[in-house]
Parts: C-alpha cells; sequence; structure tokens
C-alpha cells in the first residue's frame, strides 16, 4: 500500500471525514503529483521542495485559474498528507514551512432577508397537502432553515437522531462530531405528518431507516436536495442564489440580528472554531450601515 493510501485510510477510519471531504483530498494530492510528475507508487515525500509546492501554487492559480480560496483549501489537502508522513516517519523536513496562505477577499454569507424568509417558513408551515413528496419538499426547507444543518448533515439523517418526540435531533457533523439541535413545534409538526403520509402511501415497503427519501423509497440524494430548496424557493420569490447553504446562513444571521449569543450559534453550527462563526457579524453590521445610511438625516450626505 502507498503512503498516500495510507493517509487516505487514515482520514476515514481515524479521523472519520465524510466521503466528500476525502474525495477533495484525493483530488489536492492527485494535482501536486500530477505536476510533480510521478506515479502514486513513486511518490517520495522525503524527496519534495518548497520550490516545488510554489511552483505547483503557481500552476494552480496562472494555468488552472484557480481562485486564493480553492488553492488555500487544496495547499491544506497536502499539509495535512505532510504531517501525516512525518508522523509515520517518512519524512523529517516540512517543505510547507515557508509557504502562507494567500489572501483572500472577504465575502459576506448570501442570506434570505427575514421578511421573506419568514413568508417562506410561514406557507412551508401552513400548506396542508396529501402528496408525501410535496411535504418533505416543505420538510426540508423548513429543517434546513430552523437548524442551520448542513446540507450533508440533513442527507445523514436517521429516525433513530430524533428523540422520541421528536424535539431533539442528533446532528452528526464533520469529523463525526455530534449535536444536539432543538426542533421547533411547527418542524415537528411536519415531520410527523410527513412520516404518517409516507406509512399510508407504502413509499417505503421496507423498515424506514432515513428520514427523507426519494418517492421510490430510497435515501434523498445530495443532487436532489439542491433541487428541492432551488424550487420552494423560487416558488416563495427569493431572487438570486437559493441552496441548502444559504439557508444555513440565513439561519445563521437571524440568530445574530436577533441578539443570540455568538458561542451558542457556534454551538448550533457545529462550528470547530469560532472563526467561523464571526463572519455573521459583518452580515449584522452591513445591515445595521445600510438601516444607518437609508434613515438617518445626514446618511446620504
Amino acid at each position: 500500500m502507498t503512503t498516500i493510501e495510507r493517509f487516505i485510510r487514515y482520514m476515514e477510519a481515524e479521523r472519520r471525514y465524510s466521503p466528500l471531504t476525502v474525495r477533495n483530498y484525493r483530488r489536492d494530492i492527485a494535482s501536486l503529483l500530477a505536476f510533480l510528475g510521478c506515479a502514486p507508487e513513486e511518490f517520495d515525500p522525503a524527496a519534495v521542495t518548497g520550490d516545488d509546492v510554489r511552483g505547483w501554487i503557481v500552476s494552480l492559480s496562472e494555468k488552472q485559474g484557480l481562485s486564493a480560496a480553492s488553492i488555500n483549501r487544496a495547499v491544506s489537502s497536502v499539509r495535512s498528507l505532510f504531517r501525516y508522513c512525518r508522523r509515520i516517519g517518512a519524512m523529517r523536513g516540512d517543505p510547507l514551512v515557508k509557504v502562507s496562505r494567500l489572501k483572500t477577499p472577504t465575502r459576506l454569507p448570501v442570506y434570505v432577508t427575514g421578511e421573506k424568509m419568514e413568508r417562506v417558513a410561514g406557507a412551508s408551515a401552513a400548506e396542508r397537502t396529501e402528496d408525501p413528496m410535496r411535504s418533505r419538499d416543505l420538510l426540508i426547507v423548513l429543517l434546513l432553515y430552523a437548524t442551520g444543518i448542513r446540507l450533508a448533515e440533513l442527507v445523514g439523517i436517521k429516525l433513530a437522531d430524533f428523540s422520541d418526540d421528536y424535539r431533539r435531533l442528533l446532528v452528526r457533523g464533520k469529523g463525526d462530531k455530534e449535536r444536539v439541535v432543538p426542533v421547533l413545534e411547527p418542524v415537528r409538526r411536519r415531520i410527523i405528518d410527513y412520516l404518517e403520509q409516507i406509512k399510508v402511501q407504502k413509499i417505503c415497503t421496507g423498515p424506514q431507516i432515513s428520514l427523507f427519501l426519494s418517492h421510490r423509497g430510497n435515501p434523498i440524494s445530495r443532487i436532489e436536495v439542491y433541487r428541492v430548496v432551488r424550487r420552494v424557493l423560487a416558488e416563495a420569490g427569493v431572487e438570486g442564489k437559493r441552496s441548502p447553504h444559504v439557508l444555513r446562513h440565513t439561519f445563521a444571521t437571524h440568530l445574530m440580528d436577533n441578539g443570540c449569543d455568538m458561542r451558542e450559534i457556534q454551538e448550533l453550527l457545529g462550528h470547530a472554531s469560532l472563526r467561523a462563526t464571526q463572519v455573521y457579524t459583518h452580515n449584522s453590521v452591513a445591515r445595521l450601515k445600510a438601516v444607518y445610511l437609508t434613515a438617518h438625516p445626514r446618511g446620504d450626505k
């Protein structure tokens, strides 16, 4: 087994990273190997120099046109590989020791305004339908907005992850870290209605394990969730970017705007670092500045 395969096994078995994260690591490492011109079985981490890595970074930028954020992510993958190689004794030095992160422009998270999201959530909670797939779609949007969970976390929800009364949900996040999020009453009622419809219409012929199912009774795919979110938000008149992650940003921004403590938002989102949560303070400041410029007598002076 090559060093790279051992590293990938380590990420899967010990670090318990998601399949999507592991796939990104594979792709980033394969990019470095392609630049170095060596096959995985020929890779010698001890032979890689800082100039090699810097040349690869220039190639990613100039030849492949990757953004600074994408390059930083690729370098982070390679940094983890070299850290593992030092741990197992495959190398001693660190070719990345003098390689710094590229500066990235600060981008505020895209979110749906409170007024629009109130209409979306209110309509999703109130709509009555006998179609289990429509109930599922409305529940997806409600749950994403009411809990702020990630797309991968939503797709992975099992019925056993709920408390007996469906008022709490155990979420398994990045690195298989667990957290418990509350389930609001309108969402709880939609869950119960949806599960009853699934049962009555026999969408799932065997024991139902996953919460969200396709019309064939299989666990829903990530692509289908994207389509559902785009469709439901478009129906409600939401313009611009419409995605599960936008609903996550909306959840966090609305909590911040309404005075929720940043540490509590960090815990609800499952962020490992408070730095990742702090971006939502910028959204709130930007919103307050816009209100000030509009309302203050000398705001447009």
